[in-house]
């Protein structure tokens, strides 16, 4: 079978994620995808990647993915990147460190206008919650992809002196599924838009874009606990 080869990320990429971070512009008292789930089993992943015809490597063998509900800024999840053969399924940190002293992790970032020619990931995801209202608690609201058990989100990983290396998610404005929840929305990536965002030759305005109409399904968590007010992260 033959199998399609992505460009390797350079590791050297600190300097460059330093100034997309000094860049971060937060939306003042919007809170935006500080949760989301992964339930996710290995052999998942692997069947999806072969039928991309995309060599998936796990390095120090299979790993153990536990089913999660619910992940929040500076956990641990998994994260698809380029490597010389292919693409390898690691565990990497949610949330770049602050922008500025004392300042939250960076979770997410605008992908408008902005160039990025390294560090790109997927971010494997069940379904992601937004939140809505002004008091705790708040209204929660899961969003899952129509026909499909789960997606990818836009990234970036990097290097991190001094620590683990860490990742966050691109936004963008938000599809007509998320606007009436929220004024940006995570970047949705179609199966097919996989292998070209872990290519850094593809230009980003093909794909780093809202979602279309229909493509998210909505629902509110009935009885959700107050446990969104966890982390308070400002929305990129």
């Amino acid at each position: 079978m033959d199998h399609l080869i992505v460009s390797p990320l350079l590791h050297s990429a600190g300097h460059l994620f330093d100034c997309l971070v000094r860049a971060f512009r937060p939306l003042k008292g919007r809170l935006m995808c500080n949760d989301y789930g992964n339930r996710i089993p290995y052999s998942a992943y692997l069947e999806a990647f072969s039928h991309l015809k995309i060599r998936l490597f796990t390095p120090g063998g299979a790993p153990n993915l536990e089913p999660r509900d619910d992940i929040w800024p500076t956990d641990v999840a998994p994260i698809i990147r380029a490597n010389k053969d292919g693409a390898e399924l690691i565990q990497l940190r949610w949330g770049f460190p602050p922008g500025r002293p004392k300042g939250p992790p960076v979770i997410n970032m605008r992908s408008e206008k902005r160039r990025f020619p390294r560090g790109r990931c997927l971010v494997p995801v069940s379904h992601f919650y937004e939140f809505t209202g002004k008091r705790s608690p708040k209204d929660k609201w899961r969003f899952t992809k129509v026909g499909e058990d789960w997606f990818c989100i836009a990234g970036l990983w990097r290097p991190v002196e001094g620590d683990a290396a860490a990742f966050t998610m691109l936004t963008c404005e938000p599809g007509p599924d998320v606007a009436p929840i929220h004024n940006r929305q995570i970047v949705v990536l179609d199966r097919s838009e996989w292998a070209a965002w872990l290519n850094s030759q593809t230009a980003e305005e093909d794909l780093l874009k809202p979602s279309p109409p229909g493509s998210l399904k909505v629902e509110k968590v009935e009885g959700a606990p107050g446990k969104q007010l966890r982390s308070k992260v400002p929305a990129a």
